[in-house]
Order: structure tokens, then sequence, then C-alpha cells
């Protein structure tokens, strides 16, 4: 007979059974030749968890409705939408779409039609998939604790008008987008009402508009990321609490383009980033308590514009090497820290040894104030004459603030701990 310590173990070893128990799952196959040749009918018979895989070969089918808990998976499978619309629709939790290649999204400027939509669903992961001629690539919506890993996204965009974004997300929380390869469309990576994602190791290029926008997100972080030859790098506005760490803006070039637009953002970090060869390497405008500190602004027109209501951010520890114009600033009003940065252009002298310049550096130049004004004058950038206007607010400052300097200036180029 049991004793009640022999019925508890007992029973206590069934519950764990339970709790860990996962049945078998099935294993439904796609093809020519199979029970099932159709994409969607395998979605349609199969239960909750099973795993479908589609052979090689291509499948025309479009608004392929996944409701329940279920694992795509092919090798070189491709899904052709024939122009009719979106191809994986998926409403339900625990979702894998893994290896697919999708092509001929339809386009609609009514429902913006995606290739891979993601609607009101937890726990799903887009994988290893690759995207071409799309309206949008990949739209998750009002969804959450979601992945999207290395996907390859190639759109054909020439316009902003007739054209989607390559991965979006609205209203979606708790985002991983990693590894992701993005161009030629309209905006590379697009989100909008959507905190606490993490966008890592992203390559975003030749885009139309931007690499990277954020509209009202919060707390996102983007890190290892490149963002090269877009229309213009990363948007971030009206955000707060954002993290952009190691990245890399080059080759962002034309009359209204920059490697990153701050305007109307709040308490946040740049650091660790390079900003090569791009009109603008910081747009700024009415955002405060920033942080830009050990990137690198290598050879851009402006590396800093600060077009105002810019206040109490720290611009440290940063260098400015062979830019035509290391900072522009609006205003008479400074209330932001420039100090311990390296000058490419600074000609001070330190007598002391200690790195340190002894005479503070004034980064604003009267010539990029009047080019702010008047573009055109851009054509007397290495005349003697703009030599002369320089020194000439070096001396009386009239133009800009008085009391926006470097107080500690590097006497040499700055080396960047890993962070």
């Amino acid at each position: 007979m049991k004793t009640k310590a022999q019925y508890r173990h007992l029973i206590f070893s069934l519950i764990i059974l339970l709790v860990f128990y996962k049945a078998e799952a099935n294993i439904h196959k796609v093809c020519s030749t199979c029970p099932f040749q159709t994409i969607a009918e395998a979605v349609d018979k199969a239960q909750e968890n099973d795993v479908i895989f589609v052979e090689d070969g291509t499948y025309v089918e479009h608004e392929i409705l996944i409701d329940k808990p279920l694992t795509l998976k092919t090798k070189n499978a491709i899904v052709d939408g024939d122009n009719q619309g979106e191809i994986f629709v998926i409403k339900a939790d625990n979702v894998t779409l893994d290896g697919f290649t999708l092509i001929n999204v339809g386009t609609s400027y009514i429902r913006d039609y995606a290739a891979i939509r993601v609607r009101e669903s937890k726990h799903f992961t887009i994988q290893n998939n690759t995207i071409k001629n799309l309206f949008f690539g990949i739209y998750i919506e009002k969804s959450k604790t979601g992945k999207i890993l290395n996907n390859k996204i190639y759109g054909k965009a020439v316009s902003e008008y007739n054209s989607g974004n390559g991965i979006q997300l609205w209203y979606s929380d708790d985002i991983e987008i990693a590894d992701n390869y993005v161009e030629k469309v309209r905006d590379g990576i697009y989100l909008e009402f959507s905190n606490n994602c993490t966008i890592s190791d992203n390559i975003s290029k030749n885009n139309v508009r931007y690499g990277l926008h954020f509209m009202f997100s919060n707390n996102d972080l983007v890190q290892n990321c490149s963002y090269i030859s877009n229309g213009a790098g990363v948007a971030i506005m009206f955000s707060k609490s954002m993290k952009m760490l190691n990245n890399t803006f080059a080759d962002n070039w034309g009359s209204a383009a920059y490697g990153v637009l701050l305007k109307e953002v709040n308490d946040t970090e740049l650091s660790y980033n390079t900003f090569k060869n791009n009109t603008t390497g910081i747009n700024i405008e009415g955002s405060n308590r920033v942080v830009y500190k050990h990137n690198d602004f290598i050879s851009n027109g402006w590396a800093i514009n600060s077009r105002g209501a810019n206040y109490q951010n720290e611009v440290n520890y940063n260098n400015f090497l062979n830019n035509s114009f290391d900072l522009v600033y609006s205003g008479r009003m400074n209330s932001n820290n420039f100090n311990s940065n390296f000058w490419s252009s600074y000609t001070g002298y330190d007598l002391d040894k200690d790195g340190v310049g002894d005479v503070p550096y004034r980064p604003v130049k009267l010539f990029s104030y009047v080019v702010n004004k008047t573009p055109e004058a851009i054509i007397f950038l290495r005349s003697l004459f703009v030599d002369l206007i320089d020194f000439s607010e070096k001396v009386s400052p009239v133009f800009t603030p008085d009391n926006l300097m470097d107080e500690t200036p590097s006497m040499k180029k700055i080396k960047h701990d890993t962070n």
C-alpha cells in the first residue's frame, strides 16, 4: 500500500510529464505529386503546431491565410503572387515562415499589399526569405515579440509615391530585426508607434527615401547596421530614449541627404558611429538631452547641422576629420556641451604636452552661416575671401554664439574603445 508521500510523488511526476509533454508534430509535404499540391491546402488541413515542408518548385498562390500555430519551411520553393495581392497573411501566434522566395506582390494604393503580413500575432519568426518585385515586403501590424531574421528584400523603387517599404512595423513592440538586407524600396525599414525593438546587423542601401525611419517610437536600439547611398540614412522623428551604436552612415549624398535626421527627439544616445561622405552627417532640430559621443565624422559636407531649439545636448570625444563644415548652428543661444573633441582643422598648440589644446576651438565658421542662408555661396569655399571672413568672426563673433567652443580640444585623433 502506497504511503501519502508516495502518492504525492506520483502526482507531482504526472504533473511534470503533463507540463513538459509535447506531442510529435505532423509533417506535411507540398509538391506536384504529394497529397497536398498547394500551400494553402496544406495550411487549411494541418493541425496546430504541425510542420509544412514545401518541396522545390514554383507555386502560383496568393492570400495564403495562416490562422493557427504552424511552421512552414522550404529549401528553394518560389511562391509567385501573380500580382494579385498579398502572398502570406499570418493571423496566429507561434508561426514560423522559413526559406521562401516570394515574387510578384500585387500593387494597391489602398491596401498596401505585402509579401508577408503579420496581424495581431505574437512569437512569430520570419527568416531566411527572399522577396522580389514587391510593393511592401514584410508588414507587421499590432503584433509583438517576434523575429525578422536574415531576409533579403530587393525592390525596384524609383519614386516615393509608387513604392512601399521593405520592412514595416505599425503598433508593434518587442520585435527583433536582424541580419536583413534591403535595397531599392521607399524606406528600407519603417517603424511607427513601435517600442522596445532591436534593429541590428542590417544593411539598407539605395532606398528612395530613408534607410531606416522611426515615427512616434520609443526605447528602440539600432546597432551594427549600415545605411549606404539612400535618399537619407536614418530619420528619427517625435521619439525618445533611442540608442544608435556602432553603425555606419555613408554616401547618403544629395541636396537634402544626411546620415541621421533627429526631429523632436529627446533623451537619446548616438555613440561609436561612423558618418562618412554624407551631405550632412547629423541634422538636428528640436532635440534635447541627446548624447553624441565617440563618433567619427569623415569627409562630410556638414558634419553636424543644428537647425535650432536643441538644448542640453552633449557632443564629446568625437573625431571631426576633413569635413567641409564641422558644425552649422542656428541661433545665438548655446546650452550644449562641445568639449573634448578632435578637430582636424584645429591649429592651436599644446605647450604643456597634456594632449589637450591650450587654446579653445570655435567650430562654427561664419562662412557656414553664409552658406546655410545662401547655398550658392558654396562656390567660394576654398577662396581667400572665406578665410578672411572666418577669421573676422573668430576675433569678434557677431553671427555665432560667443560661448560655443570646445574648451578642451584633443590634439590627437581619439581612439574609441569598443562599448
